[in-house]
């Protein structure tokens, strides 16, 4: 995983075909997005930071903006 700018995450977030989880562990909240039931991004939330990833091909998953 390496890490992707917050407008990629959310583009990956709004997407119809991808599913979202999440999961709260103490201080740390973590939401995962899913594609055929194979992790593609997630964003970490510790405290004040927060930090989004993806796989390395992830790319291919965004959709195009209207703009």
């Amino acid at each position: 995983m390496k890490l992707i700018m917050r407008t990629e995450f959310d583009n990956l977030r709004l997407n119809p075909l991808h599913s979202i989880e999440s999961d709260v562990n103490g201080d740390k909240k973590m939401v995962k997005i899913f594609r055929n039931e194979q992790l593609i991004s997630k964003r970490i939330i510790l405290k004040k930071s927060v930090r989004y990833f993806a796989i390395k091909g992830y790319l291919q998953y965004l959709t195009e903006e209207e703009g």
